[in-house]
């Protein structure tokens, strides 16, 4: 049975396909075609892209799962409208005009085909934002039973989601609606400190590193918590959106969100920071206040969920889970002790879960398994690689394991920084060693170098270490693991100085553990290069430069020649600048 999974007409739109409960493929659109960050719309590409990695036809698809549903909490809805009339008019009419679109789901498949619409013979299911967010990651974890936790800025009008996770079945205990938001708490913030392109607030997460929780006060009257799982947004410091995300589009297909905080923060905190001037300690101690107060939120609302659910295991999703800092700290100081973390947690991840949903839930089929890694994305052909060195007249060599790995180990022991492409590409936001940028963790200046003449980024944002599995205890405080890069952990005071590139100001390191059943190669080198160096981690960041990690091989190519990569692995080929070569 072929169940194919869509985020559509929300921010970072993908589709995946799942074959008799298990997942064969997923891709986010934004890294195919234009390559325009967290775009909206129907995920045309991502469809076709997925149907062929799955080795099928529109023909063949039996289910059309959507991690989204109009229909859903139309009571709260109503409400809010009527007591925001004014306000609410223009959300209405982007309610209805979305319903529109999503019924037409037959018409815009069989587009993207390009097939009839009679040629879609599969049912659509719809699935409730969050519901789909959870059954995400509870579906595909090895729990059969935890607690689960989904929570972003917003998704059918709700912003958080509680339920009891049990066999086959998610029961929802409780629900927050719109206007309260965690994630637009957040985000309103991250505004206000002057990053207001869509998706930044992981930077918000670094900042505070840097600053002391000095507005703790103004955060608590910002957001408003009261101990048994339940918060509020202070309405005097917020504007509602008013309107879809997907309205938030440019001409580039960008989106653009207007301010989500109101005068009132302005004569509270001063003027906002324009995008391109320097970052003060105020938006230091900003970011710091914010990131606080939001672990304490998340942490006030886990413990009473475990009330209702008393278990070690907790499953979350939604845009806020991706926050390493609170994951970390909720293992720390919550009751549970096991945490699962789908790889795509944010939007994107929606389709999975309305996929696994539909057949764990509504078919009632037995679960197929934990999902441990995140390769299920596209691959390309070595010839395609071959062709794309050649059109760039850069001299490579064929190297196949052992001797691929112990030339990659060489380069990173030496200094250079290295493209990594290989296999299938990541699930998810994070490069997690098949699309990724490598280099030495101890090197001395090495994470202001790739800052600035690679990445081209802020100077204080940090670069995550790669650990084997096996080794992680010994260089971190907290031993978890973590395959999809989700906890960001403090560092052994012994091991800072030989992780100084990956280790942040506040000694810790957005922590990424990689096992050999997960990923062979990867391990590999890692293990070759802990033989020339001594340590058993390089330094991990996205095989791009300000746009959607690479996704084909002429894109690897490309963000090669016209950054300061030393070297780039390009599957079995190797190449590398003048005077690099080992």
């Amino acid at each position: 049975m072929l169940i194919i999974g869509l985020n559509a007409f929300h921010p970072d739109s993908a589709a995946c396909a799942v074959v008799d409960g298990k997942l064969v493929a997923a891709v986010a659109e934004e890294r195919l075609g234009p390559r325009r960050k967290h775009v909206a719309g129907f995920p045309g590409r991502a469809l076709q892209a997925v149907l062929r990695m799955a080795g099928a036809t529109v023909r063949e698809i039996d289910y059309l799962a959507i991690g989204n549903d109009s229909n859903a909490n139309l009571g709260a809805k109503v409400s809010h409208v009527l007591r925001t009339p004014v306000k609410s008019a223009r959300g209405v009419a982007t309610h209805f005009q979305r319903r529109a679109k999503m019924q037409s789901t037959q018409e815009l498949v069989a587009e993207a085909c390009g097939v009839r619409a009679a040629d879609c013979r599969f049912e659509v299911v719809r699935v409730e934002h969050h519901l789909a967010h959870l059954a995400s990651s509870y579906y595909a974890s090895d729990f059969d039973r935890a607690a689960g936790f989904s929570y972003d800025a917003a998704g059918d009008f709700t912003s958080a989601m509680f339920a009891r996770c049990e066999g086959n079945r998610i029961a929802i205990l409780d629900r927050v609606f719109m206007p309260d938001s965690l994630g637009y708490f957040y985000t309103a913030l991250c505004q206000f400190i002057g990053f207001d392109k869509f998706g930044e607030e992981y930077k918000v997460m670094g900042l505070a590193a840097y600053g002391e929780p000095k507005y703790s006060q103004l955060m608590q009257e910002l957001l408003r918590c009261d101990g048994r799982g339940d918060f509020r947004l202070h309405r005097d410091y917020f504007v509602p959106l008013g309107k879809n995300l997907e309205e938030c589009v440019d001409e580039h297909g960008e989106i653009v969100l207007p301010p989500l905080y109101s005068p009132e923060l302005r004569r509270r905190l001063g003027d906002p920071r324009p995008r391109s001037t320097e970052i003060t300690q105020r938006e230091k101690d900003i970011a710091a206040s914010c990131q606080a107060h939001f672990e304490e939120a998340v942490l006030g609302c886990l413990r009473h969920l475990h009330r209702s659910v008393p278990t070690e295991n907790l499953v979350t999703a939604g845009g806020c889970a991706l926050n390493g800092v609170c994951n970390a700290r909720i293992l720390r100081e919550t009751p549970f002790k096991r945490s699962y973390i789908q790889c795509a947690a944010s939007d994107d991840g929606t389709g999975i879960g309305a996929a696994l949903y539909v057949w764990n839930a509504i078919l009632k089929q037995s679960r197929a398994g934990m999902i441990d890694h995140a390769y299920w994305g596209p691959e390309h052909s070595e010839a395609d690689m071959a062709a794309a060195l050649r059109r760039t007249g850069l001299p490579f060599e064929r190297c196949e394991p052992p001797l691929l790995l112990e030339r990659a180990a060489a380069h990173l022991n030496a200094g250079h920084v290295m493209g990594w492409y290989q296999g299938r590409s990541e699930w998810g936001p994070r490069a997690l060693g098949n699309r990724s940028i490598l280099a030495h963790p101890g090197w001395p200046g090495m994470k202001d170098l790739i800052n600035a003449k690679i990445k081209r980024r802020e100077a204080f944002r940090p670069f995550a270490p790669t650990i084997l599995a096996e080794e992680t205890g010994r260089y971190f405080e907290q031993n978890v693991e973590s395959p999809f890069m989700m906890h960001v952990v403090k560092i052994r005071p012994e091991h800072r100085q030989a992780l100084a590139a990956v280790c942040h100001k506040d000694a810790t390191g957005r922590l990424h553990t990689v096992k050999a059943s997960q990923n062979a190669l990867y391990h590999g080198l890692i293990k070759a290069f802990a033989a020339k160096s001594g340590t058993p981690v390089v330094l991990n960041t996205s095989f791009n430069e300000n746009e959607p990690i690479v996704d084909t091989p002429q894109q690897a190519v490309d963000c090669f020649v016209r950054t300061d990569l030393d070297v780039l692995c390009l599957g079995p080929f190797v190449t590398a600048k003048p005077g690099k070569n080992i």
